[in-house]
């Protein structure tokens, strides 16, 4: 395993018109009390704001939270933006309301992982450690 030289940066989101934010706040409280650094863009943002931020901030990991039923539409448009960026490598996640039938379709697209209600915000704090230490550090 590759020591990091910084902590693992993750930007949430909230992509589209959801303006529900409570869950991603705690997520990001959650990931933050866990060590990482967290760049939270708050709500209703477009899927090139995201991509935007994300190369910004030179994020590991990009979390997207949504409600609102349109991930099947904005997270193709979020997965293009960074493969344009060259941030193919960037762990993408999903949490919120997202019927099981589109999470095949999704990981086929390049999504890495999807936490629906009632994940543990230790198992995913896991997951992202886990799967970021795995892969070299540039």
């Amino acid at each position: 395993m590759l020591e990091r030289r910084r902590k693992i940066r993750v930007l949430v989101a909230k992509p589209g018109l959801d303006g529900h934010d409570r869950g991603a706040k705690v997520i990001a409280r959650s990931l933050r009390d866990a060590g990482m650094e967290v760049i939270y863009t708050g709500i209703r943002q477009t899927p090139q704001m995201i991509v935007e931020a994300a190369v910004q901030e030179d994020v590991d990991v990009i979390g997207l939270s949504i409600l609102s039923g349109a991930h099947m539409e904005l997270f193709p448009e979020i997965l293009a933006g960074l493969r344009e960026n060259g941030m193919e490598d960037v762990l993408l996640l999903a949490g919120g309301i997202i019927p099981v039938e589109d999470h095949e379709p999704l990981g086929e697209m390049g999504l890495n992982g999807i936490f629906g209600p009632g994940s543990s915000t230790k198992d995913i704090v896991k997951f992202i450690k886990d799967t970021v230490e795995e892969r070299p550090f540039s």
